[in-house]
């Protein structure tokens, strides 16, 4: 150890040391080497004799520099299979995201983790990115699980209930296991994909309100109810079409949610609003250069 204050020190690494290596001594968790790689300008090789900086206390949890801000982007995919279109990606398309993802040192974050993060309270990597997954089609157990599971990154899928077990979806136990995997956090997608800002032909104000309620009370209660041998607890919602107003948000406070998530794509700071995070939407006919330029980890501050 070269140095030392009470915010940090300054480490010399020796033959054969690694980040995680330095982070399980110095820090006490491998899992915190993303924080000696940010002090650090992302070297996530050490090399013997040159110091590395080791933070003891987090100064920035919300990401703000000089030069922007951070964000965390969340993706979103559908279906998988092996011709691609525009709502369907190949394994061969997914496992490059990954591998790129994996090899650029990205943190692939549980949608939970941001709760920490959006409050001002915990830092999160400076290339962190979320994983989600909309509908329940069976092609994500077929096709998707198994990559997931190949690179240890996990994901949220959100699930509209009336869709379990019908055409192309996936069945309850496909879901069950998903849920048992560790990887996988199911949340809601509501009941029947209906558009929530949209009055039914015929409906009154009151019933439109009972029906948003419904949409949001019942696909929580039913996939608490089904997947309570995992301890699945919905807390997190995924708008149909990704459409929210007033009335659904005030449905989500009642209801108990703590995360909403749209299609409006971008990266989310610190400040984003919970309940109306950006998720950029994954196309298959995207390439592995399009998708890099999707997952958005910063936005520059502007110049006067």
């Amino acid at each position: 150890m070269a140095g030392r204050s009470d915010r940090l020190l300054v480490y010399l690494p020796r033959r054969g040391d690694t980040l995680e290596g330095i982070a399980a001594r110095l820090l006490g968790s491998a899992d915190l080497a993303w924080r000696i790689a940010d002090a650090n300008g992302q070297r996530w090789k050490p090399v013997e004799g040159q110091p590395v900086i080791v933070p003891l206390v987090v100064e920035n949890p919300v990401g703000i520099t000089a030069d922007g801000i951070q964000t965390i982007p969340i993706l979103c995919y559908h279906r998988f299979g092996l011709s691609a279109n525009k709502m369907t990606v190949t394994p061969a398309q997914f496992e490059a995201q990954l591998q790129w993802l994996a090899r650029n040192h990205y943190r692939v974050l549980r949608l939970g983790e941001l709760t920490g993060f959006l409050a001002g309270r915990e830092p999160l990597p400076q290339r962190s990115v979320v994983i989600t997954m909309d509908d329940g089609y069976e092609s994500v157990h077929r096709h998707a699980m198994p990559l997931l599971r190949k690179y240890g990154f996990p994901a949220t899928l959100f699930v509209y209930t009336d869709f379990v077990g019908a055409g192309d979806a996936m069945s309850l136990s496909q879901l069950r296991e998903l849920a048992r995997s560790g990887l996988v956090d199911i949340q809601a997608h509501s009941k029947t994909h209906r558009n929530l800002i949209q009055r039914a032909p015929a409906e009154t104000e009151a019933e439109h309100r009972q029906a948003i309620d419904g949409e949001l009370r019942l696909s929580r209660a039913t996939l608490e109810r089904w997947l309570a041998p995992a301890g699945v607890q919905v807390r997190h919602f995924a708008y149909p079409y990704g459409d929210a107003d007033d009335l659904v948000l005030e449905s989500m406070l009642r209801n108990g949610f703590e995360l909403g998530v749209t299609v409006n794509p971008g990266g989310n700071a610190f400040y984003a609003d919970p309940l109306l995070l950006r998720r950029t939407m994954i196309f298959g006919d995207h390439d592995l250069e399009a998708f890099k330029a999707r997952v958005q980890i910063r936005r520059t501050a502007a110049r006067p």
